[in-house]
């Protein structure tokens, strides 16, 4: 097989810069560069970019290990094995298949996140921050895409803010029967001064102060997992904003929460959280908006 041929396969095969330096190094002990090249440079010194690529760690010594502490399962503080009949339990090594067994959560509570839509960003003050003509577009596509979903909803809670109020009353005609709720708790804020800062949003602490207490509120009565009465499973709709809606998905998901700046949604998208009855925490879908129109994709 000649070396064309083989250099060729080499490379088709391992497809990576480490298959490129063999066949340079085959090809130079084979006298294909030629005299002169050797009297010049060294071939390897034409290749150093190369040899600069190959990775000098292994899997032994950078294996991933755990940075942060453990999962913890009382969360929400409603772990029934931390309880006995209504007390923290003295022993950890008491028998739990002891407890009653209609004490324990068997339903699985699903909630979708909503950022409302566009509004007009000039307005003077809360009422005047209405939807836009697209906003109103927005609210209508992501109402067709809940309904489409074919989930039976419990409720419809939303900021009483207005473009989560105006965003909660377009989505809810696509969903009969769905109770709306407006809370007071859901309103846009400062849940807590995001890390690494930025430059462009700088609320005072004052702000933090106040505003990280009341969406952390909403945070415990909202995210937690199901009562242990609530016999199937719900799904459950929060209009809300953007900044609510990453605070909550740290909090939920017990990531760190200052590194809620780090994440972006589009007006109209989705987060789902599912809470098990155990306490776990999966996030199912992350702004998700690819049920509109490219064209109709914002993010104010």
């Amino acid at each position: 097989m000649s070396y064309r041929r083989t250099l060729q396969l080499i490379c088709g095969v391992a497809g990576g810069s480490s298959a490129v330096v063999l066949a340079v190094a085959v090809a130079e002990s084979r006298g294909c560069f030629g005299e002169q090249g050797r009297e010049k440079t060294s071939v390897w010194s034409r290749f150093g970019v190369l040899q600069a690529a190959q990775p000098t760690w292994t899997t032994a010594n950078h294996t991933p290990v755990p940075s942060g502490p453990a999962w913890e399962f009382n969360w929400d503080k409603r772990d029934p094995s931390a309880f006995t009949n209504g007390k923290k339990k003295e022993k950890a090594t008491e028998d739990l298949t002891s407890e009653p067994d209609n004490g324990k959560p068997k339903a699985t509570r699903n909630i979708l996140l909503i950022r409302h839509s566009q509004y007009n960003l000039s307005g003077n003050g809360d009422k005047e921050r209405i939807l836009t003509p697209l906003g109103r577009e927005q609210a209508e596509f992501t109402g067709q895409r809940l309904a489409a979903l074919g989930l039976k909803y419990d409720t419809l809670v939303h900021s009483s803010m207005s473009r989560a109020t105006e965003t909660a009353n377009i989505i809810s005609k696509h969903l009969e029967g769905v109770e709306l709720v407006s809370c007071d708790l859901l309103r846009e804020g400062a849940p807590i001064e995001p890390v690494p800062p930025v430059t462009h949003w700088k609320p005072d602490a004052v702000q933090y102060h106040e505003d990280g207490a009341r969406i952390e509120a909403a945070f415990r009565r909202y995210i937690h997992r199901a009562d242990a009465k609530q016999k199937e499973d719900s799904y459950e709709i929060i209009v809300c904003h953007a900044n609510v809606i990453r605070y909550f998905v740290c909090r939920a998901l017990q990531f760190p929460p200052e590194g809620w700046l780090r994440m972006g949604l589009n007006n109209g998208s989705i987060t789902w959280l599912t809470i098990r009855p155990s306490g776990r925490v999966a996030l199912r879908t992350l702004g998700d908006s690819g049920f509109m129109p490219v064209d109709k994709l914002t993010r104010t």
